[in-house]
């Protein structure tokens, strides 16, 4: 039988790490809660902020609202340790993907916003649009400086990489200071308006932020065109229950549509 023509590329050690990390995520039993929310308020607020010169993240945004929501709700930032202890951690550390080209392929780069609860949308939108332009080290999904042993653990061989991520995946600590406490992981694709799906995950809380949809609706008795963001929350049961994962919903949902946080933006 004829192939054709066909090009063969190594399945590079980068994406294998991607896999080992994604494989571990399936441990956890995540339930989701599928959402939309009316950002038409805060996305006008971001245009207006922009024709004056001041620079806000969309993801950032986000970043904030549920950091300062996990201020109150502690238990959505809290990590099991060992199997009979959990830690509430005060600081909310949100990991976030920087996708980066090299070698020809995309690969997403590990960042970490510590203390994003301490922080204005606008500081961990200055530290997004750094962390975009750092330089990352070659053969690695992390941005910023690696101590010896970290690299060794990168380019280790998978048996050895699978065995530590299990001691690690049993320490708070550890989990805190390698992936931070809770993730929000964004499409940022303009003209994408479906859903971004998680499949497992390593944290007891993590977001996946999809597309905005246009769509009519009724406001004060007449029919507007409004801006809906898609997003799902996903939550490891073992930890938290659907009650409090539909409040911690309600309460991100009514953050968004109340374009908390950049009202009192000022311009740079």
């Amino acid at each position: 039988m004829e192939v054709g023509k066909y090009e063969i590329k190594p399945f590079s050690k980068e994406r294998r790490n991607i896999s080992l990390l994604l494989e571990e995520g399936r441990k956890k039993h995540i339930i989701y809660v599928i959402v939309e929310a009316d950002v038409t308020k805060a996305r006008e607020i971001m245009k207006e902020r922009k024709r004056k010169g001041d620079d806000i993240s969309f993801t950032g945004w986000i970043v904030k609202c549920v950091a300062e929501i996990m201020k109150e709700e502690k238990e959505f930032n809290a990590i099991r340790h060992g199997k009979g202890k959990l830690i509430y951690f005060e600081d909310v550390d949100v990991a976030i993907p920087v996708e980066r080209v090299v070698a020809k392929e995309a690969r997403p780069r590990a960042y970490i916003i510590r203390k994003a609860n301490e922080k204005s949308v606008e500081e961990i939108t200055n530290e997004i649009r750094n962390a975009q332009k750092e330089k990352v080290e070659k053969g690695t999904e992390v941005i910023g400086k690696l101590s010896a042993f970290e690299k060794f653990v990168l380019k280790a061989p998978y048996f050895i990489q699978k065995i530590l991520f299990t001691i690690a995946g049993r320490n708070a600590f550890m989990r805190k200071k390698y992936m931070g406490t809770t993730g929000v992981t964004s499409i940022g694709r303009p003209g994408f308006n479906g859903w971004l799906i998680i499949i497992g995950g390593h944290y007891t809380t993590q977001i996946g932020i999809g597309g905005i949809a246009k769509k009519i609706v009724k406001v004060d008795e007449k029919l507007e065109e409004r801006e809906f963001l898609r997003f799902i929350i996903g939550v490891d049961h073992d930890i938290i229950d659907g009650a409090p994962l539909a409040r911690f919903a309600s309460k991100l949902i009514d953050l968004l549509e109340n374009a908390a946080f950049l009202i009192n933006i000022q311009p740079s």
